[in-house]
């Protein structure tokens, strides 16, 4: 019989990351302009970029729909790399290192749902097969580390954007009303950037609980694309998510950082 609390890990990844292909893939149905950006870096033209966009966000959702249904090792391992290739385009193509960090959710939620079934590494045969949901509760330790560090660059990522006055985070405090929008980008920043030190050192139910909340709410106030963008960020929600199933509720353990001991337990 499965164990419960693997059941739900595996599926709160497992639809994580069809989310990020569904709403990456959408983007490209939508040709976003801004991507443009990232094709001139392989010298690829404006005309050229608008024909390659919905067959590339095409093939993303394709992928996604596939995920929800018979999820394969090899879909995930793709957008692992397919994910730091794609938050790689962005400083590539002049946008601040941040925006790379910030999208750690995209890469992380796949090797989390790697990481819990088994091994990253496997026989070509392998890569083909289901991701398996395993019959325990304990994990190996780099299963907790990978939910730890990808919350916290996703936090801190975003804190230095809102730190750097980015100017899409801008208009959406101005689109919700606020008029001294540096002042709000700011108390954001410091925000997020305290919560990024919470998950990475001290993730305990409660925090992690008041850091979903915040991180779920803010991903709704995009203006344009709004609903897609959320979508999108479906491995941002999902480590965090994941972090606090496994997370205990009061004390917190650091065996993730110890390479001789065995991995931590899932707190009931």
């Amino acid at each position: 019989m499965q164990n419960k609390t693997s059941v739900t890990l595996h599926y709160v990844l497992r639809v994580a990351v069809a989310m990020c292909f569904i709403g990456h893939g959408i983007f490209g149905l939508l040709t976003k302009p801004i991507w443009f950006n990232y094709f001139e870096v392989f010298n690829i033209g404006h005309h050229s970029a608008a024909i390659w966009m919905p067959i590339i966000g095409s093939f993303d959702i394709l992928l996604g729909v596939i995920m929800l249904f018979y999820p394969v090792n090899a879909i995930a391992g793709w957008l692992i790399l397919w994910g730091l290739f794609t938050a790689l385009l962005r400083p590539l193509s002049g946008e601040p290192f941040a925006e790379f960090i910030e999208r750690a959710g995209n890469y992380g939620a796949p090797l989390a749902l790697l990481l819990m079934s088994g091994k990253i590494f496997r026989s070509p045969g392998e890569w083909f097969k289901p991701i398996k949901i395993p019959d325990t509760n304990r994990y190996d330790k780099r299963f907790y580390l990978c939910l730890r560090v990808g919350a916290f660059l996703l936090l801190a990522g975003h804190a230095w954007l809102n730190l750097i006055d980015k100017p899409g985070l801008l208009a959406q405090y101005h689109y919700l009303g606020f008029n001294n929008v540096e002042y709000v980008a700011r108390i954001a920043g410091l925000t997020e950037l305290l919560f990024s030190f919470i998950v990475l050192l001290f993730p305990v139910k409660p925090l992690l609980i008041i850091i979903l909340i915040w991180k779920v709410g803010t991903e709704l106030f995009y203006p344009h694309f709004m609903p897609v963008e959320w979508v999108e960020r479906g491995g941002s929600y999902a480590l965090l998510i994941c972090l606090y199933l496994t997370s205990p509720a009061l004390k917190v353990s650091f065996d993730m950082f110890r390479g001789s001991i065995d991995s931590p337990p899932i707190a009931n």
